[in-house]
């Protein structure tokens, strides 16, 4: 089940946990994706927070929010890129998308297959898909007054998995959010440092989300019996009896 729109903006806009969750994930973002010159970038689920790098130089940038949680007019101040949406059909051609991130989207899903297959419709050729999701090992999944507490928490072979199950192949993963998730003053201060120290130390095990790049995974087509038929030539006299030549 999808969480409303308003208690995800007051988390991550009002709130001191959510300002340092927002900038611990979009660092990571930021480090994968370090620019979108001239592409088209597209956000699902509550993505917008980790959207706003790329606002200068994409040719496009969209904010998908799924109707089940709302929309909200992004970015403040400026022209409004977010679109409300069936979370399994978007108003997106098919192959446009250079980069696509989803933040909770996958794991609140009401039907998570069909909305992989959704953003592989809409992913173009060389696009890249950022999936976040909660991890399954990380203190965050079990802190329901965050929105990383809701949904389905994934380990990575699971995640892994489900996005090789509809076309994707994982290219990399890292993690983020290693501090706890306190609101108590010590533990807001020290983030950075839990931050530093987790990247150093993990990148799939403690951090409160996990975060999969990966690309559609385009078979090339094949046509039935070919491979036999290579590995087994046929010859032209194959079947028939070697004529017996006699003496004059």
């Amino acid at each position: 089940m999808h969480l409303d729109v308003l208690d995800l903006r007051k988390f991550y806009y009002r709130t001191q946990l959510g300002r340092a969750a927002q900038k611990s994930i979009r660092d990571q973002v930021v480090r994968l994706w370090p620019e979108a010159k001239g592409q088209s970038v597209v956000g699902f689920g509550f993505a917008a927070p980790l959207l706003r790098p790329f606002l200068k130089d994409a040719r496009r940038v969209m904010a998908l929010m799924p109707g089940q949680q709302g929309v909200m007019p992004w970015p403040a101040g400026q022209e409004n890129v977010s679109v409300l949406v069936d979370e399994t059909l978007w108003p997106i051609e098919t192959g446009h998308v250079d980069k696509l991130i989803l933040l909770h989207g996958l794991e609140t899903s009401e039907y998570p297959g069909r909305l992989l297959d959704e953003c592989w419709r809409v992913l173009g050729p060389g696009g890249h898909v950022l999936f976040i999701v909660p991890n399954r090992a990380g203190m965050w999944s079990s802190a329901d007054k965050t929105p990383f507490g809701y949904g389905r928490p994934y380990s990575l072979t699971q995640l892994e998995n489900q996005l090789r199950q509809h076309q994707f192949l994982p290219e990399r993963h890292v993690a983020a959010l290693f501090q706890p998730p306190s609101d108590r003053h010590f533990w807001l201060k020290t983030g950075r440092f839990w931050e530093a120290t987790g990247q150093k130390l993990s990148s799939r095990y403690a951090g409160g989300v996990l975060m999969v790049e990966a690309t559609k995974n385009v078979t090339a087509p094949t046509r039935p019996g070919l491979p036999e038929a290579v590995a087994k030539p046929l010859q032209v006299l194959d079947g028939l009896a070697v004529p017996e030549v006699k003496p004059i």
